[in-house]
């Protein structure tokens, strides 16, 4: 968890109060001015209004250049980013015919297969040929082809489960499957800081929620045993079924959730486990099968696993692994799968083949070097960073690695100063995270090479330094010992 500094933390208060002052005092002239030549249809209120639209109007706009960058490239190590000018104090920005080529640290291609590849790209073109782009309909009624059956199999054989099913978006794996593992009278239990489409999954699915502080088995222990002890609100029945929500790393932190302790806590309790593996599954791990590998975690203890394929393999779409007959009940109840097109056929392709080079049925040893250098890679990143003074998140092997800004005038500084320096970086700020608690997300890639990292660390640095953002003392250079060779 971040330990917001006092100073820092009042001097980031301080600015969006400023912010929030003047942006008040812009609203009320505008108000005035708006009087005067007032055409509002009577009867309709505003569609957009409240302190969201004040946010988006008064802080957001003024540095929406940082956020959206549209790219005219493969997202590879290196991409070229479009280049935008506005004329309006960025109100609206048009986009202009020159690109910049820009080094990568923003996209989630952990492995590299984003990009062409060799085995990958040739089959997905084939699948193209043979299956079209699209299957125009419905898995229930002509869209599920023999790549859909094979991924399914694939995908259950690869992290060790009985069965899977496949969905063409990652979003609406979480929020469309939650709601038809649980209902009314059940018990949802979430981490503080899982994302969106979990809370949306659990608001949706109609049960009761509680959250426990993040990555803490201890908390989640007690929330259990206090929920369990009370039972249902009002009637106090006991719970129809408890299902445990957790991520395998967490995509704003960049930390490894505590797997091992948490199962622990959910046997205990007799809990389900439903542990989402969108940014690990495929990048960490001896063999790419996630934090289930990496901990040291049996995955028949884990009731439901979810994974997307939008991070390691290059392609769209998410899954759900689980026992043959929950897959075969969301099969027959889930919207996502009854009434929502069936994921690409050449998307399909490109998550087989990039499983096969990850498990290294192409006939080489590309997926071992891959995971080895996507753990290298990050590893090597985050010590740097720590090295020289950034507070930076999250664990090692995790090739998530958020840099604290903090700061609202920090965050189009660092953002803008590095795309300068043809750095592309991803800054996120509320309400991705808490309003205090602005970022910088760096995802490391396994086709980043030595030259690109070190690249990427000297203009951090250099722009860490303008901006303001080494919160720590840096590590001092280590100085060879003389004489380390003496002569006998």
């Amino acid at each position: 968890m971040v330990r917001l500094p006092y100073t820092t933390a009042l001097t980031t208060l301080f600015s969006y109060g400023l912010l929030f002052a003047f942006g008040q005092l812009r609203d009320f002239f505008r108000k005035l001015v708006d009087w005067f030549k007032a055409k509002n249809v009577k009867g309709y209120a505003p569609i957009c209004l409240g302190l969201e639209d004040f946010y988006v109007r008064r802080l957001y706009l003024r540095i929406q250049d940082c956020f959206g960058r549209p790219i005219a490239s493969a997202p590879d190590s290196w991409f070229d980013v479009v280049e935008r000018t506005s004329n309006d104090n960025n109100k609206t920005l048009q986009r202009t015919s020159n690109t910049t080529r820009c080094l990568n640290l923003g996209s989630y291609n952990y492995l590299g297969f984003a990009a062409a590849d060799e085995y990958c790209t040739p089959r997905a073109i084939e699948s193209l040929k043979k299956y079209s782009a699209s299957t125009c309909s419905v898995r229930v009624d002509g869209g599920t082809t023999k790549l859909h059956t094979e991924l399914e199999e694939l995908v259950a054989r690869f992290v060790g489960k009985p069965a899977a099913i496949l969905f063409g978006m990652g979003y609406v794996t979480n929020s469309a499957i939650i709601p038809c593992l649980i209902g009314k009278g059940g018990l949802i239990i979430s981490d503080s800081l899982n994302h969106n489409s979990i809370v949306n999954g659990a608001r949706g699915s109609g049960a009761t929620v509680r959250v426990f502080q993040h990555n803490s088995p201890a908390h989640l222990e007690e929330v259990l045993r206090e929920q369990i002890a009370g039972g249902q609100p009002r009637t106090h029945r006991p719970w129809k079924k408890i299902i445990v929500i957790v991520e395998g790393i967490y995509s704003m932190e960049g930390e490894l959730c505590k797997l091992p302790e948490i199962i622990a806590v959910c046997k205990k309790y007799k809990a389900y486990t439903y542990l989402d593996e969108a940014h690990s599954i495929g990048a960490v791990g001896q063999s790419g099968r996630g934090v289930c590998e990496l901990l040291g975690v049996d995955p028949a203890d884990v009731d439901i696993m979810m994974g997307t394929f939008t991070k390691s393999f290059g392609s769209c779409g998410g899954y759900i692994a689980a026992s043959k007959e929950i897959i075969q009940h969301l099969k027959r109840s889930c919207p996502a799968h009854l009434y929502a097109t069936s994921m690409s056929p050449p998307a399909v392709q490109q998550v087989i083949s990039a499983i096969k080079v990850i498990l290294g049925e192409d006939g080489s040893n590309r997926g071992a070097q891959k995971l080895a250098r996507i753990r290298e890679n990050s590893n090597f990143f985050r010590s740097e960073l720590k090295k020289m003074g950034f507070e930076v998140l999250g664990d090692n092997d995790s090739p998530v690695m958020p840099i604290m800004l903090y700061n609202p005038a920090k965050i189009p500084a660092f953002s803008r100063e590095c795309l300068r320096q043809k750095v592309a970086v991803v800054t996120v700020a509320f309400p991705a995270t808490p309003l205090l608690l602005a970022r910088a997300r760096i995802c490391i890639s396994a086709s980043h090479t030595r030259e690109d990292l070190v690249k990427a660390l000297d203009v951090i640095s250099r722009v860490g330094d303008l901006v303001g953002i080494k919160y720590f003392p840096a590590e001092p250079p280590k100085i060879a010992e003389a004489g380390h060779d003496k002569l006998e």
